[in-house]
Formats: structure tokens, sequence, C-alpha cells
């Protein structure tokens, strides 16, 4: 009794009984597409936000949060640089590196990066230590000439721990012309990062060694910086530069793999635009049931005009129905969407025990199990989505019920 006039009449036709039973399936029909909608879309998120997070992740167990280098050329002033990066409080661990590009030929030839570093000071900027499967890194002392393989690099090779590979890493200039600098290395290990451009495409040595092959003398390719907040990398970098003031080029892992993660976002949105068009499906069933809710509605709206109920509120009575189906749907997407959410992993080991086949096997995806990352920000702007796409199916059909003339619809009464 304490409702205004529109929203109690709307609730009452929500909860009627109503006698053209197929108005009512086209309604559930409606709560259904939209709650379906609601939930798939959230857990299609939820496992892309997972995928991505732990691509992230296992990228940057690997790699520097931030890099500076010297633009090209060796970075004579690398102790320097370290000692003012660890003068940083945002600075975790700082530890110089030599890269190269270079031809690898065991059994067969591949090429790879090879990255000189120093064992004792990797475990600052990385977890390259934990992902060793065989041998440790702490093998690769100066002058040993050993050298660590990804797994996938070294089944490529044909090589195992214990044989030789030979690391072309340039030409060296002499008087009848540039000639190949070969050296041969020691498998003493090899790691698994479980992200293919690691494993496929990187060999790990000690620094002093590819300095040697690669006659850099002391200096290095540069520093990578492991950060407390990986997400203020740039502007630490940045600082970093200001202060050595030199010629030194500044990079974060947002900018080395920015076309990565531009891809995983775009693939991610054009997604949610697609599963939208489900949420929108159960919308257009909604204004199907409002619109033959109207018509059947004829003589009811034809009284309230009657008794003085202006055409303004005739048009609130059916977005308050409309709207509140719109809200059912809503809720029980987002409440099935976040259970099917936290419930997937077991989900899916069900299936594959039924069928007998593994859905997301590791030597494909590098992953065990299904990632799935519940954002809030993502079920917000769901469930915001499915009420605005509800509340303007109601919009013509309500419209159409306020321009009712009541003469006419009470003619045949």
């Amino acid at each position: 009794m304490f409702k205004p006039v529109p929203v109690a009449i709307g609730l009452r036709y929500l909860r009627a009984k109503r006698r053209n039973g197929f108005i009512s399936f086209i309604s559930m029909a409606s709560i259904l597409g939209i709650a379906i909608g609601v939930a798939a879309l959230i857990t299609t998120l939820a496992v892309m936000t997972g995928f991505q997070t732990e691509i992230r992740t296992r990228m940057l167990e690997m790699a520097a949060h931030a890099t500076v280098t010297a633009d090209g050329v060796p970075m004579e002033n690398w102790r320097e640089a370290i000692a003012s990066a660890y003068q940083d409080p945002r600075v975790a661990g700082a530890a110089p590196y030599v890269e190269t590009e270079a031809m690898l030929r065991g059994q067969r030839s591949q090429g790879a990066i090879v990255r000189g570093v120093i064992p004792e000071q990797e475990d600052k900027v990385s977890v390259f230590a934990e992902k060793m499967v065989q041998g440790r890194l702490s093998d690769l002392t100066p002058g040993s000439f050993n050298i660590v393989l990804g797994a996938e690099l070294a089944l490529w090779l044909g090589v195992g721990v214990g044989d030789d590979v030979i690391v072309t890493t340039g030409l060296q200039s002499t008087p009848v012309g540039g000639i190949p600098q070969f050296k041969r290395f020691t498998v003493s290990g090899i790691f698994e990062a479980g992200y293919q451009e690691y494993d496929k495409g990187l060999a790990v040595t000690n620094l002093k060694d590819i300095q040697r092959v690669t006659r850099m003398g002391d200096g290095v390719t540069g520093v990578r910086l492991r950060l407390h907040d990986m997400n203020l990398a740039a502007q630490v970098a940045r600082d970093l530069a200001l202060k050595l003031k030199g010629a030194e080029r500044v990079s974060d892992w947002t900018y080395d793999n920015a076309n990565m993660f531009r891809a995983l976002k775009l693939e991610k949105t054009m997604m949610g635009i697609l599963l939208s068009l489900i949420i929108a499906m159960g919308a257009f069933n909604l204004v199907s049931s409002q619109v033959m809710l109207v018509t059947d509605k004829q003589a009811d709206i034809a009284i309230l005009r009657t008794l003085g109920l202006a055409p303004r509120g005739v048009m609130q009575v059916f977005m308050v129905q409309g709207s509140l189906i719109g809200v059912i749907g809503t809720v029980l997407g987002v409440v099935g969407g976040v259970l099917l959410t936290l419930n997937l992993e077991h989900i899916l080991h069900a299936i594959e025990s039924v069928v007998g086949v593994e859905l997301m096997p590791e030597d494909v995806y590098y992953i065990t199990g299904l990632p799935t990352e519940l954002n809030p920000g993502d079920v917000a702007w769901i469930a915001c989505v499915a009420l605005a796409m509800a509340f303007i199916a109601t919009i013509y059909p309500a419209w159409r019920a306020a321009r009712t003339p009541p003469a006419e619809a009470l003619r045949y009464e």
C-alpha cells in the first residue's frame, strides 16, 4: 500500500497468473535468455582473464620488470647503475646481463637468444633457478663454458645434459674478411619455464663466458630490474636512466610485450561483444513478451486510464514489470556465472572422467587445469549491460501501452 501506483500494478502483473500461457512462456524465456547470457559472459571473461594472468605470471617469472641498456653499445657503467638502482626503495633486485642472438648446433641447428648472467645474482631478478628440471644454475661457473637450455630447445637440438653444442654468435673481422665466431659449450642443465618463447628460444650461460665469446670486455648489454610493484616499471627505469646521465635506453615489460598484451585485450573485448548478443537475444524476447502482454491487458489499461491514471503512469507500469524481468534474469545470471566460475575446474575434471578425454592437455596449453580469475569490475560491467538492455527493451511496449485509447480498448469488451 506504500508503493507508488505504477510500481504496485507492475509487481502485481509480474506475480499474477496470466490467462495466456504463451505470454508466460515468452517471459520465462526472456529471463532464462538474459540469465544464460550473463552467466556465459561472466565465465568466459573469467577464463580469459585467468589465461592472461597465467601467461603474464610465467613470462615475468623469467623476464625482468624493466631493463636499462646503453642503446646498442656495451654498457660500461653497469656497476654504478646497480648501485643507483638499490638506492630506490621501489627496486627489489638488479643484475647485469649480456644478450645476443646466436645459432646453436647439436644434432640439428636452431636459432636462439643466448643470455649471460651471474648465477649468484640471477635470483634477485627472476626465479630461473626454480625452473631447472636437470642440473643447477650454479654450475654456470666462469670459464667452464657450460650452458643451460630450454626444454624444447634441447629437444629440438637433440642434446641432453653432458652433450656439447656449437654456439655461433656472429662475424669476427679478420684481414681476409669476416668469419663466424664459434665456441663449444657443454650442456649442464635444462630448464622448463612453461612459456614457449623461453623454452624454445633461450639459452643461458655465465656472464664472463659470453663476454669472452662476444669480445665485450667488461661491458654488458644492460641491467635488469625487479620491482616490488611491477606496474611502476616504466617510471622506475626512467628515473634510473636519468640518474646515470648517459645515452641509456629504458624499456619495461609492458613495452617489450605490448603487441601480445594488446592482442589478448582485443580478443577479450571481441569475445565480450559477441557473447553480449546472447543477452541481446533475451532482451528481444522481452520485447515480444511485453508487446503481447500489452495486447492482453488492453481492458486493464482502459480501466486504469478511465480511473485517472495518466499515460505516463501506464508507461511506468509496463516498464516496471519488464525491468523486473531483466533484474531477475541478471541476478540469476550473476549468481550462476559466479558459481560456475568458482567450480569450473571441478566441472572440467568431472567431464574428463566421464568422456575419458583430457580437454586441457599440458603439452599443448603449457598449463594444468583451467585458470580462472573473477574480476569484480567485469561482473559489474556485465550486470550493468544486461540491466540496460532489459530497460531499453521495455520502452517501446510501454510507450505503445500509453498510447492505447480507452474507448477503443473497451469497445469489444
